[in-house]
């Protein structure tokens, strides 16, 4: 999902994205440890896509209005 997709995402939904992300990046962490983890490039991916709707909603909560 592209950022400008994001945007267009609902609070609850960026919330739900972020569960998703976090779920994932815990069940790569496992699979990294008993190294069944074959694209490593996923835990970099799914770190930035948490990065990217935590951005997301902070930018919201200082928005004024």
């Amino acid at each position: 999902m592209k950022i400008a997709e994001a945007r267009a995402l609902s609070d609850e939904e960026i919330t739900k994205q972020l569960d998703a992300a976090h779920k994932e990046l815990l069940d790569l962490r496992f699979q990294l440890a008993t190294k069944q983890l074959v694209n490593h490039r996923r835990l970099m991916m799914t770190r930035k896509r948490i990065a990217q709707l935590n951005t997301i909603r902070r930018e919201r909560q200082l928005s004024p209005g």
